[in-house]
């Protein structure tokens, strides 16, 4: 059977988006696996289906690239916003299901998108992982957060696979920012992915993340943030003081249509 997908990028992360609005679609671990497989599939960071809800416009299902359902996906989200939107699944202003959470997001240029973001939780407070010291949150995937003078030129694979693996502080694995601060209101960002297994050009619930606890300990001041990550692109994180009314914005770009043969 032959599939038609768009290839998206958002900042960097990459995903293959399905339009499943009749829900005729089902594909296995095993063959989402094969089509985010660089070289020999599609290739992508993860996978994304856009389904019919009930409650909502559509339901965002978000699959890693080792093929299994995943947590939330901000720049996924973004991605899946800009996409329902093409194919008349939504309005510039929607409302869309993910893992069970009520999301909202307006799409306010050609390739942009505003996402509100569920409030934060499980803060941790300093503690050592693999000889760093590190903290924690969950912006709607978990996240270990370390901060560094410089990420220019940091291993964030091999560190980042480390302290994802340490089964003892997360049991279910954490994705893991690398994180140098910039000035009161900006930093960079590396991120290990959960999922994908190794560094992704750019993870936006590990912006929000960044953004949150950076704020939280006094290493920035503004409650609006701009985040460069690996892609060299921006991503842009505002909240409320309370950290409770959070939003992702950044861009939700187009690459390339086509159709794939899935079995």
């Amino acid at each position: 059977m032959n599939v038609t997908f768009t290839k998206m990028s958002g900042a960097g992360n990459d995903f293959i988006v399905i339009d499943n609005m009749n829900a005729s679609l089902r594909l296995s671990e095993t063959g989402i696996r094969a089509l985010c497989t660089r070289r020999t599939g599609i290739g992508a960071d993860g996978l994304i289906m856009i389904e019919p809800s009930d409650r909502y416009d559509f339901v965002m299902k978000y699959y890693n690239a080792d093929g299994r359902l995943g947590s939330m996906c901000g720049n996924g989200g973004r991605c899946a916003v800009h996409f329902a939107w093409s194919v008349g699944a939504c309005t510039r202003h929607t409302t869309f299901e993910a893992n069970g959470n009520r999301y909202e997001a307006v799409i306010t240029g050609d390739e942009t998108v505003r996402l509100k973001m569920t409030a934060p939780t499980d803060f941790r407070d300093r503690f050592d992982a693999n000889g760093y010291s590190c903290y924690y949150i969950n912006t709607g995937s978990p996240h270990a957060i370390v901060y560094l003078d410089s990420t220019d030129t940091f291993d964030v694979d091999t560190s980042g696979r480390a302290i994802r693996s340490n089964r003892e502080l997360f049991p279910d694995g954490t994705n893991v920012n690398f994180i140098e601060i910039t000035s009161s209101r900006s930093l960079k960002l590396r991120t290990f992915e959960r999922g994908v297994e190794a560094e992704t050009l750019a993870c936006g619930t590990g912006a929000v993340a960044s953004a949150l606890v950076s704020y939280r300990l006094g290493k920035i001041t503004a409650e609006r943030v701009d985040v460069t990550v690996h892609s060299g692109d921006i991503l842009t994180i505002d909240f409320s003081r309370d950290m409770n009314e959070v939003f992702l914005s950044g861009p939700a770009r187009v690459v390339y249509t086509g159709t794939v043969a899935v079995n």
